[in-house]
């Protein structure tokens, strides 16, 4: 069992932080790592990327948006609660090295994942770039920890609410057009964001990574339910990923596939707060 020592509701209550004492993870996670949780004995299976660990103090971050039952569930539980299974560290860390400059962009819940990898390039001696992507101001989150991290940080929301109005591509594409000394982009966030930014990207052959989120079961690359296809070839996501050459990636497939469950996310989530 692992004991939530803190929650905190961010973005509306829809986003949720739990720190949760699990040692042995903190000990051993990497940036770009997940675990797999289940809640009770009876939960189902959900990855989630460690989003900060405190080695010393023994526990990790989860950050995670509430979709569907497991999620609701997982909102309900309170500060001193536990959850039955935590298993990890899972997949292939990102490859943080000292490169010089690095653009990381984020959108949504992804923000939570580039968070520790952005932390992570940054320890390794980079000059960091930050561009966080936003609906509205109320959905942004972890914009004080970003600005600890890096060098540079720009906010973009959709509506305009907070700093500039507009999507992560444009600010990414001015500092395409006015530095040369970018070494890579580094994109985590919804698939159509991360197809757009690729796009961009490709254009200027900037090497660009990318953090998939296809859906998966087990995470030990059994069951296949998280494959993808990068460069023609079936990748698992959850040993060979998640970080993969964003120009590689089949983004239409991926969206395909990460839409077949939507509708019985959001049916679940109704019937488990009837």
């Amino acid at each position: 069992m692992f004991q939530i020592v803190r929650k905190q509701e961010m973005a509306k209550g829809s986003i949720i932080r739990f720190d949760i004492l699990a040692p042995k993870i903190a000990a051993k996670v990497k940036a770009g790592q997940f675990v797999i949780i289940r809640v009770n004995e009876t939960g189902e299976r959900i990855p989630l990327t460690v989003a900060d660990k405190d080695e010393f103090a023994g526990i990790i971050t989860i950050i995670f948006q509430v979709v569907g039952k497991t999620t609701a569930l997982m909102r309900s539980l309170k500060e001193g609660d536990t959850i039955k299974d935590v298993v990890g560290p899972l997949g292939k860390s990102a490859e943080a090295d000292k490169i010089g400059t690095v653009v990381m962009v984020g959108g949504g819940t992804g923000i939570a994942i580039l968070h520790h990898v952005a932390k992570a390039f940054k320890e390794s001696g980079n000059y960091v770039i930050g561009i966080l992507g936003s609906r509205d101001q109320e959905l942004l989150i972890l914009e004080h920890e970003m600005k600890a991290i890096c060098d540079e940080l720009i906010i973009t929301t959709d509506d305009g609410s907070y700093g500039e109005r507009g999507f992560v591509t444009q600010p990414l594409k001015k500092y395409l057009d006015e530095r040369y000394d970018i070494k890579l982009v580094y994109a985590i966030g919804p698939i159509i964001m991360m197809k757009n930014v690729c796009n961009l990207t490709k254009q200027y052959k900037m090497p660009t990574m990318v953090s998939l989120n296809p859906v998966m079961i087990d995470g030990t690359g059994m069951c296949g339910g998280c494959r993808v296809t990068v460069d023609n070839k079936t990748q698992f996501c959850c040993v060979d990923g998640p970080d993969f050459n964003g120009h590689l990636v089949d983004f239409d497939e991926l969206e395909k596939r990460n839409s077949i469950y939507l509708k019985d996310e959001k049916d679940s989530l109704l019937f488990s707060i009837r």
